[in-house]
């Protein structure tokens, strides 16, 4: 009768394990589904409260599962991560390039809205003309490239040259106004001379 009921324990111990893990399953999945409507620079609305209603349990339930909303949202991105194929803490040189591809590519599942108000008419204008002139900077010398080609390096030109990258290269990195400016013209550089060489995004890429 003892070991009855010491079986009867273990059972109901390991299917109260198997609960748990199935409902922190749900509760992960609905923020999964919450981080595929939201913009992936902005996860205000991926909370507890919205996580236990798309999961049909109470928040307590999920206070069970994570003390409190950044857990909740380091679970959420740890599976991004295994969607996306990307292992952070086992990133190698070579390995970063198809690492930014990977997660580019989960990207594009997700609502693309712009990080920033729109933009004052004169600013607007100026970011618009300065895309035109990257776009005559790199004509001369990719004059033979596809036009989808002579874009990507223009594109990848704006991106080096936004202050966005700028700032967070001060700011994230912690590099000095001189470093970042070094850091940024370096990669132009290496751009140009790839385009001097004839070396094309698509052709590089493969």
């Amino acid at each position: 009768m003892a070991q009855q009921t010491q079986q009867r324990r273990r059972y109901d111990s390991s299917l109260r394990r198997e609960r748990a893990a199935q409902t922190r399953e749900r509760i992960v999945d609905a923020g999964l589904q919450l981080a595929h409507e939201c913009p992936v620079w902005d996860w205000r609305a991926l909370t507890i409260r919205a996580a236990a209603e798309r999961a049909g349990v109470s928040q307590r339930t999920i206070y069970r599962h994570f003390p409190g909303e950044r857990e909740f949202h380091d679970a959420v991105m740890q599976r991004l991560e295994e969607q996306a194929g990307v292992t952070l803490e086992s990133l190698r040189l070579e390995d970063v390039a198809d690492a930014a591809a990977r997660v580019f590519a989960h990207v594009s599942s997700f609502p693309m809205v712009p990080r920033t108000p729109p933009l004052d008419p004169t600013l607007t204008a100026t970011d618009q003309r300065r895309r035109a002139s990257l776009l005559n900077a790199v004509g001369p010398s990719a004059a033979g490239w596809p036009e989808a080609d002579r874009r990507m390096t223009a594109g990848m030109l704006d991106v080096l040259w936004s202050v966005m990258s700028y700032e967070r290269l001060v700011a994230a990195w912690e590099l000095t106004p001189e470093q970042a400016t070094t850091a940024i013209t370096w990669v132009i550089g290496l751009i140009e001379a790839a385009i001097g060489e004839g070396r094309a995004p698509a052709v590089a890429a493969g």
